[in-house]
């Protein structure tokens, strides 16, 4: 799912956090027809789709419901590059070369990437969803956790359909997320491109609509023109994991002077361009040097291992070989686990964030900070030696 950039000010709509009744729903979907017309839509159009709206009790449950495990970065990978998607993948970019190569010229990003977008988001297109747009949208403005959100992305999806995407097309993701790029009503507004010129932009059946709509989002988030996201890189003896982090970005010609080389052991060009180290599975795993066009894919998605994944399919799309150094496949961790260490590792003065067992960056720069201050190789690395070492329970 996207991030949107817009969002209006609307007032979230406030119902009780969990099971609603049906009148509850009802007096909610009458204040979201209030927050659209105040916000143009016309009232022809909110009469129209309102009454065809349901509650879907499924959507608040994926709302709220987490994963038991934190998946390592050698499951995701695994699970998302694979040889079958890396072969369609090059299959679509020939299919779609003409297509691509114009998109590209047009907004700088190239064919690859936008092909493994297409690829991870939907397979290509072939898994756009299964749930209705307008059911999913106002079920999670009704429930109030992330009401004024939804209540926006609601009356966003309104104003869509009076571009004229008809209603019943707009399926998607149980939060919302709609087409062959996945893009959050607020992001179709300022984004979708009508490409194919038809008149409307449809990210449903329309590939070239998605891509140039993919490439217009990547290029209004800073994608620089001429730049690749990154690229895996060995790392010499002796190491300073330490200057691993996305917010220790330094010239590429500093990380020449240390002694980081491509992966056919070629120096590392020497140029003023700045470039940040990445470990996702620590000293033992692959590293990777990303410029600036990697925290646009961050943009996309914030997640670093999304971002990472794009880049290596994308470039294995583009004829490139596998990970030159495979992740260690460890066992996952639960999310009990993580959240532990996260207070432990509060308690000690060592700032985590929120103990929510998620293995985000401020989590890992408090590990490396606690890695630094016991003398440990600091690769802000989570895995189940982590864990005994602060007397985490592994139960």
């Amino acid at each position: 799912m996207t991030i949107p950039l817009r969002a209006l000010a609307l007032v979230a709509v406030a119902v009780p956090a969990v099971g609603i009744a049906q009148g509850e729903f009802d007096e909610c979907l009458g204040r979201l027809r209030e927050a659209a017309v105040a916000q143009g839509v016309s009232a022809a159009t909110a009469d129209r789709v309102l009454p065809t709206v349901r509650q879907l009790p499924r959507v608040v449950e994926a709302d709220r419901s987490q994963p038991e495990f934190v998946e390592t970065f050698a499951t995701y990978l695994s699970r998302r590059v694979t040889s079958q998607r890396v072969a369609t993948g090059r299959e679509r970019l020939e299919r779609h070369r003409a297509l691509l190569s114009r998109v590209s010229a047009e907004h700088g990003v190239p064919p690859q990437v936008l092909v493994a977008l297409w690829g991870l988001e939907t397979n290509f297109g072939t898994v756009l969803g299964n749930v209705p747009v307008f059911d999913s949208l106002a079920t999670l403005a009704c429930d109030g956790r992330r009401g004024a959100y939804f209540t926006t992305e609601f009356v966003n999806a309104l104003h869509i359909v009076e571009r004229g995407i008809d209603e019943r097309r707009m399926i998607g993701s149980w939060a919302g997320a709609m087409g062959q790029t996945q893009f959050m009503p607020s992001v179709y507004l300022e984004h979708a491109v009508d490409a194919d010129g038809d008149g409307v932009a449809d990210l449903w059946g329309s590939v070239a609509d998605a891509f140039a709509s993919a490439a217009s989002f990547l290029r209004s988030l800073g994608w620089e023109r001429g730049w690749r996201w990154g690229r895996e890189v060995l790392l010499p003896e002796g190491f300073d994991y330490a200057l691993a982090g996305r917010d220790r970005a330094r010239p590429l010609e500093e990380w020449h002077r240390l002694g980081v080389t491509t992966t056919d052991g070629r120096p590392i060009a020497a140029l003023p361009e700045k470039a940040a180290l990445l470990v996702p599975a620590g000293r033992r795993g692959p590293a990777f040097l990303v410029y600036e066009n990697f925290e646009v894919l961050m943009r996309w998605n914030r997640s670093e291992h999304f971002a990472l994944a794009i880049g290596i399919l994308s470039d294995q799309i583009a004829g490139g070989n596998g990970l030159r150094v495979p992740p260690p496949n460890d066992p996952p961790l639960t999310r009990e686990q993580v959240a532990a260490l996260q207070k432990k590792l509060n308690e000690l003065g060592f700032d985590s964030g929120e103990p929510d067992g998620v293995l985000g960056s401020a989590t890992r720069r408090a590990v490396r900070e606690w890695q630094i201050r016991n003398g440990l190789v600091a690769d802000g690395y989570v895995d189940v030696e982590l864990l005994r070492s602060l007397d985490i329970s592994l139960r």
